[in-house]
């Protein structure tokens, strides 16, 4: 083995989680760019002997010969990361428009072609980073003609080594799947088994809850060395979550449709999930741990940690909401380290294993949150013209639920209209009816049975106009008010099932006279009759 550092710059380089990894590793971080402002300060504080710099890549990657080679230096290694937003299933489940992330990808392509193609280059290895799903949008390789450049050569994107990674393997201690492509050597991961990986909850307890090791000593988790209490950032604070943020969080992650559940808080005994970069606590993704009796939020160190930054790694970011947003779109340095270190095995590099403190450059001024307060977020009323579709809570039989809506109004006049739908499926599959309520003939013993319910809300007369105000309340008015919107509905209704009506586990079919739908679960084939019978009563249609 020889000692060498080779050169790398990094594009779209963030908080600095990619250059992290490899500075780890001992390559020479020489230059980096992003055009957001939080993320070049982050990455110049944490890697001052780098200079990032605030552009736009797709500018830089058009500029002439000349001043394209004076700003962006001649390395060994280039490596990159094109924002994901437009690949991602958060955007629009996946549908929205992705000729901008295309854009950004061929940008960087581009680039990566001008250095490797140019007389006398000096680059060896590059490596793009990004979403799974960004697969299938990026081609085998580009001629100089697709990346709208000169020449005749071919650059080859997609090699053996391409493909997606789990970060978990590679010693992060969340579950992070990524598509690397690109001309770099296999990487080799750290864990093998999944008994071998590393959790929550060591994360949780090394670090220790908010404030409990403020003044003590504090060992990374993942790196083998300690700091005082009171200089770990960003961890000495408690962010309590409301009440209906976590209630929403919890039907969402629980009882949303046909996808698995999730659990509430996370389940601190597997390595955690994989962080986002946005801070919603009332999503089915919320990212929530326990604080006792009560919910709260990550700290911002914590979330570092489990995207295996070490622990004297600093987010320069104003506000609570841009450091989270600094930790989760950055590719975790215990990735990045994997991938280095896998080049300088190529090279026959002495690889670097013991971790050198960050060196703060102290030209940025630094927002640290420790001891903030951090009030309770107030539940807002919903606009007026909120949507509204939900199924009875919990009750999926054989793919099929009943669900309640208010998608059949006059949005724009504000003039609201209920209605009970039976859905089947998802995806593909879909489908939706709403057959006659004369069309399902119950058993008469579960009609008796049913007209019970209706004996317990004949008394509940309202609109759609009405019932759509109700559901704008805030949970505390509506209790307040004694309300029954249609959560509160559909909530009834379960209960009522669930106390008077006993199903095995596989329901004989019930014949429901319509041409569409044939038939459904006796189960399901209750709970439409209960909930369509429910909107006639009150009248809120």
């Amino acid at each position: 083995m020889i000692n060498k550092r080779l050169t790398v710059i990094d594009f779209f380089c963030g908080a600095g989680g990619f250059s992290e990894g490899f500075r780890q590793a001992g390559f020479n971080v020489i230059w980096a760019v992003d055009l957001w402002q939080p993320a070049v300060d982050t990455h110049n504080e944490n890697h001052p002997e780098t200079n990032a710099i605030k552009d736009n890549v797709i500018r830089l990657s058009m500029l002439p010969d000349e001043e394209f080679d004076k700003i962006i230096p001649d390395s060994d290694i280039i490596i990159g990361s094109p924002p994901c937003t437009a690949f991602s299933n958060s955007n629009k489940s996946g549908k929205g428009d992705k000729s901008k992330g295309i854009a950004l990808i061929e940008a960087y392509l581009r680039i990566v072609a001008r250095k490797k193609y140019k007389k006398n280059s000096i680059l060896k290895y590059w490596i793009l980073e990004n979403v799974p799903k960004v697969e299938s949008h990026i081609k085998k390789s580009y001629s100089a003609a697709d990346l709208g450049l000169q020449g005749n050569f071919e650059l080859i994107v997609k090699d053996d080594n391409s493909g997606v990674y789990n970060a978990k393997y590679y010693g992060v201690p969340s579950n992070r799947q990524r598509f690397f492509c690109g001309e770099f050597p296999l990487p080799i991961k750290v864990f093998k088994n999944d008994s071998e990986l590393i959790t929550l909850k060591k994360i949780i307890t090394t670090l220790g809850i908010p404030k409990q090791k403020l003044h003590t000593q504090v060992y990374d988790p993942l790196y083998n060395f300690k700091l005082k209490g009171e200089d770990i950032t960003d961890h000495h604070y408690v962010q309590e979550l409301a009440d209906f943020e976590w209630q929403t969080a919890k039907r969402l992650k629980q009882d949303k449709g046909y996808m698995g559940k999730m659990s509430l808080p996370e389940n601190i005994n597997k390595p955690a999930r994989t962080i986002m970069a946005t801070m919603s606590f009332s999503a089915r993704e919320s990212f929530i741990l326990s604080n006792g009796q009560k919910f709260r939020a990550p700290t911002i160190r914590e979330v570092a940690s489990l995207m295996s930054f070490p622990i004297d790694y600093r987010f320069y970011g104003s506000s609570i909401g841009v450091k989270y947003k600094l930790v989760g779109n950055a590719v975790p340095p215990k990735m990045s380290y994997a991938l280095a270190k896998a080049i300088n095995n190529a090279e026959k590099i002495k690889n670097s294993n013991k971790y050198l403190p960050i060196k703060h450059a102290g030209k940025v001024d630094f927002v640290n949150l420790n001891l903030n307060t951090f009030h309770i977020n107030i539940e807002k009323p919903k606009k007026i013209s909120s949507k509204f579709k939900y199924h009875i809570p919990f009750f999926i039989f054989n793919a099929f639920r009943v669900e309640l809506t208010n998608h059949n109004s006059d949005f724009n006049k504000l003039s609201f209209q209920w209605s009970c739908e039976i859905h089947y499926s998802q995806g593909k599959k879909a489908k939706k009816y709403a057959p006659s309520i004369n069309s399902i003939k119950l058993e008469e013993q579960d009609i008796n049975i049913a007209n019970n319910f209706f004996e317990k809300i004949k008394e509940i007369k309202t609109n759609g106009n009405k019932f759509q105000r109700i559901y704008c309340k805030t949970i505390a008015a509506k209790k307040e008010e004694n309300l029954i919107g249609p959560f509160e509905l559909l909530a009834l209704i379960e209960k009522f099932i669930s106390t008077n009506f006993k199903f095995k586990k596989n329901e004989d079919k019930i014949v429901v006279l319509s041409k569409e739908l044939n038939e459904v679960p006796r189960p399901i084939a209750i709970g439409y009759y209960l909930l369509s019978k429910a909107i006639q009563i009150m009248k809120i249609y």
